[in-house]
């Protein structure tokens, strides 16, 4: 069972982890990348415990495909598509 849920906005983005943190209880903290993100992982884990907690967060705004469309803040630009006419 999860320790907690906590929202992705309540998590600090760590440059040198590369990972969203969270404080655990045991003075670690807990670590999500947004690669585990982007496969919809959403278990943040303690390096140093057993604990866990499970992040709330919207799919979307972690979905980069770039060979389908560029990635703009939490909007993703799908390329215009030319419809035939007959």
């Amino acid at each position: 069972m999860s320790y907690d849920d906590v929202e992705i906005e309540d998590m600090e983005w760590n440059e040198e982890l590369q990972s969203f943190t969270y404080p655990c209880p045991c003075g670690d903290l807990f670590q999500i990348t947004k690669e585990d993100l982007r496969i919809g992982e959403e278990i943040a884990r303690c390096p140093s415990c057993s604990l866990y907690i499970t992040v709330i967060y919207n799919p979307e705004d972690f979905n980069e495909d770039k060979s389908k469309g560029k990635k703009q803040g939490n909007i993703i630009q799908q390329p215009q598509q030319q419809i035939p006419v007959a």
